[in-house]
């Protein structure tokens, strides 16, 4: 399941997918349904928790997009390496910690665990350069 930077990336948009699912949860029960399934014109804004979610869930959707092609570039030029995969393992790990460090307020772990992410992605790009 963790053996190839394919399934690494899935398994991130999985987790991407849980980040939303836990927001959206607590968006719920802060702001109420019905203003969620309005047009949201009064502009409402979540608190604790949830909005940290909410910030780690926009930084999240960002370090896909900067993920996804360097992994697809890596995949259509078949490039894949014992680095790459390397990379990619160590992207997925940061972000796992990433994501809850945020929710929980934990700024120093937090911040490192991004900085891994980020630093592994600009690997993946020079690989596939």
């Amino acid at each position: 399941m963790f053996t190839d930077e394919l399934s690494l990336l899935a398994i991130y948009g999985l987790l991407v997918a849980l980040t939303v699912l836990l927001q959206t949860t607590g968006a719920m029960g802060q702001l109420g349904m019905g203003y969620l399934m309005s047009s949201r014109d009064e502009g409402r804004q979540a608190a604790g928790m949830t909005a940290r979610l909410e910030r780690a869930l926009n930084n999240s959707v960002i370090a896909m997009t900067l993920f996804a092609p360097a992994i697809l570039i890596l995949a259509v030029r078949d490039t894949f390496s014992d680095a790459s995969l390397m990379a990619a393992q160590l992207f997925l790990i940061a972000r796992v910690v990433y994501l809850p460090a945020y929710a929980f307020g934990i700024t120093g772990i937090r911040t490192l665990a991004w900085l891994v992410g980020f630093a592994a992605t600009a690997i993946l790009y020079f690989l596939a350069l």
